[in-house]
């Protein structure tokens, strides 16, 4: 029973949720609540150190380490290297997007759909708490991919002036890339790319990434792709 705050599994867990450098630099990350311990358990991942309030830590250490709005009573650690890596034919290659509710969003709905992620250089952590709450789990069963890794054809996803979504062939391999709503794409993305268009007869200008993402996969998935 962890009874003091001085504890190194506690200092560990403190850091790993507080500090993406430390989570990079360790290799390590802490996942908060039962659902997501339960996620992980299901996935076959075990953790590395297990906190569970009033049996392996007293209640308010735990609670005092905790980011959640209601303190978690359960955190698991883990390893970033026993999380799933094998390529799937579809991907979402997701460029430079700096809020950790999207990337977890989106790893939830390649989830769903059986596609793998892939995130480019100062992409938010998708180990980050705010990004595993979003993944709702997914985060231990979709492999995240290296970036030089991405399988197919590239689809870049613009906002206007491509060719629509609904009338290409997205037959596997294929990788859609997303930018973050404000930047968009690089040019040598989407030069290099199908560049596509979601058609939007209503008022607004374009979509959060999330739902763009979504609806990506969800086309490829209507054509028997994924």
């Amino acid at each position: 029973m962890i009874t003091s705050r001085d504890n190194d599994t506690l200092k560990l867990v403190r850091k790993l949720l507080g500090q993406r450098k430390h989570r990079d630099e360790s290799g390590l990350f802490a996942a908060e609540g039962e659902d997501l311990v339960a996620a992980a358990g299901v996935a076959g991942i075990e953790p590395v150190h297990l906190l569970v309030a009033g049996e392996t830590i007293e209640e308010p250490l735990l609670a005092g380490v905790s980011t959640l709005p209601h303190p978690a009573r359960t955190i698991g650690v883990y390893r970033r290297a026993d999380l799933p890596a094998a390529v799937r034919d579809t991907c979402l290659a997701l460029w430079r997007l700096a809020d950790p509710g999207n990337v977890g969003a989106l790893i939830r709905t390649a989830d769903a759909f059986g596609a793998g992620v892939a995130l480019s250089a100062g992409c938010a952590d998708p180990l980050s708490p705010k990004a595993l709450r979003a993944s709702v789990g997914a985060i231990f069963r979709v492999p995240l991919i290296d970036w030089e890794d991405v399988p197919g054809r590239r689809v870049a996803l613009v906002a206007h002036g491509g060719d629509l979504l609904s009338d290409a062939d997205l037959a596997p391999p294929v990788t859609f890339f997303l930018g973050a709503e404000r930047t968009g794409l690089p040019d040598e993305l989407v030069t290099t790319g199908h560049n596509l268009s979601i058609s939007l007869p209503g008022d607004a200008e374009s979509l959060n990434v999330a739902a763009a993402g979504a609806i990506a996969l969800y086309e490829a998935s209507r054509q028997g792709g994924s």
